[in-house]
């Protein structure tokens, strides 16, 4: 039972490490012209940025290789970050996007949906786009950054390389108040999951094999102890959880008090691999959060997540192609519903 490998431990060091989805675009240019006619109905591609920042991807990946060194959970903390930027206003970079001072309006990282996501991977973003910038002033969005940082963490995690596709500006707006309706909850339903992801034009397929990045993901305890102790109102522990998994969670997560910074790994069998382990891990009653346990025990999804346990490559190719797939949603293009900042944390 792998399950025992989360005490002692490597309990302390996951507590040391996290307490405290064609469209086309117009190509930027340095000083940010109006784009030429012959250039205002590109679709995304893998050579965007051939002649105005040939070096893109080596710049990001300078960062993200040093990051995943020094920093390691930046790999799960960026991931997760073109997650929630993706699934609210498209992919667009409005989720790197600061509150302004004094302002009422909150900007979408300021969401409680986001409160948790974690600095390093903002901050792994800035670091790239500053890079970039020295090199590539005003020409590439922060938007594809994100996208080329994420695969790159995939990757270095031990996950899929595949293309991403580039030529997305950066959006004009980021709103708190329109997050809830568009990100997934610890405790969404295999029903509310599907019907959400359909929003975005993802299938059932993207849907299970997207929440197969949990596999080097992290969760904090007010996620799932609502499992641990009382599951749908039964004053009991979910029945589908492992006893011994139980166990340990309850161990790191009292009832009450003391688990605020607690956060512990999605897969509790190879936590910072990316890999097939947290469908292995569903199959054998693993699931840290009851979303994630749902999909094997729904006849839509169970099928498909018995895949990917069974077949790790074919979860690898399939993740890269619904990774590509996410990273279209929604993107801006053009002057009238994007721009190229400078900066990723404020508008221009």
């Amino acid at each position: 039972m792998h399950v025992l490998s989360l005490s002692s431990s490597s309990i302390f060091l996951f507590l040391f490490l996290t307490s405290t989805i064609p469209i086309s675009a117009a190509e930027p240019t340095t000083s940010q012209p109006p784009a030429p006619r012959r250039r205002q109905h590109r679709e995304l591609s893998g050579d965007y940025y051939s002649k105005t920042c040939p070096q893109l991807e080596n710049l990001v990946g300078s960062i993200t290789s040093q990051r995943f060194k020094e920093v390691p959970i930046s790999a799960p903390a960026t991931i997760r970050l073109f997650f929630h930027d993706c699934f609210v206003e498209g992919c667009d970079g409005s989720i790197l996007i600061e509150t302004e001072k004094g302002s009422k309006r909150l900007a979408e990282r300021d969401a409680e949906e986001n409160k948790e996501l974690r600095e390093e991977g903002f901050e792994s973003i800035i670091k790239a786009k500053a890079l970039v910038e020295s090199h590539c002033p005003s020409r590439v969005s922060c938007s594809d950054i994100l996208a080329i940082a994420a695969r790159d963490f995939i990757h270095l995690a031990g996950g899929p390389y595949y293309q991403v596709k580039k030529g997305r500006w950066d959006g004009k707006r980021s709103t708190a108040a329109v997050v809830p309706q568009n990100i997934p909850r610890s405790n969404s339903t295999v029903d509310q999951l599907i019907k959400l992801f359909a929003s975005k034009g993802l299938t059932v397929d993207d849907l299970v094999v997207l929440s197969g990045s949990h596999t080097i993901g992290f969760a904090h305890c007010k996620s799932f102890t609502g499992r641990l102790y009382d599951y749908k109102g039964t004053k009991r522990p979910d029945p589908t959880l492992d006893p011994r998994l139980l166990k340990e969670l309850r161990m790191s997560c009292p009832f009450s008090g003391g688990s605020s910074g607690v956060a512990l790994p999605l897969d509790t069998t190879t936590p910072f691999v990316f890999d097939n382990g947290y469908f292995t891990g569903l199959g054998t009653n693993l699931g840290l959060l009851g979303s994630d346990q749902a999909l094997f025990l729904d006849p839509r999804t169970k099928p498909i997540a018995v895949e990917m346990a069974r077949d790790k490559q074919r979860f690898l190719k399939a993740f890269g192609d619904a990774m590509g797939k996410m990273g279209s949603i929604g993107v801006k293009r053009g002057r009238k519903h994007g721009e190229i900042r400078t900066d990723c944390r404020v508008f221009l």
